[in-house]
């Protein structure tokens, strides 16, 4: 039966997940909330290994998420729920895109499916902001607004990006470098 469940949750999610993978982050954040097959601090080492793995970031979650829930089974099972709505509607567009290629109404289509995107990828990044930088535990004991924000994870965040933009470095060496980091900081 979770088998199942796990094909439903993550059809679900691959049917309304326009944008790419990260756009699965809101998607799996209320799964954790509804199901409570993991975390949220668990969905974000999730995100994290998912950005470190080869592969699509979606898929990657998914397999991570289902192994979790339910081993290896779980984890073909997720993934297949998550693909199995692509590859559904890539069918069905190709043959219908070809007839219909001039077509404004398809044209206004995408140009409105865009924004979803944008939309969906901008919450997903606000989630990871808000999860990675902020402590509202802390804040609340002690009440200073600087215990709001993970300073050392603010200061790594801040550094990194600085660095992305000035040195066309492979993202897998600022990934590599902050993991050595986080494990010092710990």
């Amino acid at each position: 039966m979770i088998l199942l469940q796990l094909f439903y949750e993550f059809f679900i999610t691959g049917l309304f997940m326009f944008g790419g993978g990260l756009a699965a982050i809101p998607f799996l954040q209320q799964m954790s909330e509804r199901t409570g097959w993991f975390t949220i601090q668990q969905l974000m080492d999730m995100i994290a290994i998912s950005e470190t793995t080869p592969g699509p970031i979606g898929v990657n979650m998914a397999t991570y998420a289902g192994y979790m829930v339910a081993g290896v089974p779980g984890g073909i099972i997720a993934t297949l729920g998550l693909l199995a709505p692509s590859i559904i509607i890539a069918s069905v567009v190709a043959r219908l895109l070809s007839r219909f290629r001039e077509s404004k109404l398809v044209g206004y289509t995408f140009y409105g499916l865009r924004p979803a995107s944008l939309g969906l990828i901008a919450a997903a990044g606000l989630t990871v902001l808000r999860l990675s930088l902020l402590d509202f535990d802390r804040w609340e004991q002690t009440g200073l607004l600087i215990s709001l924000f993970d300073i050392r994870t603010l200061l790594l965040a801040a550094v990194l990006f600085f660095l992305t933009n000035k040195f066309k470095v492979h993202p897998v060496f600022f990934f590599a470098g902050s993991a050595v980091v986080g494990i010092f900081l710990l």
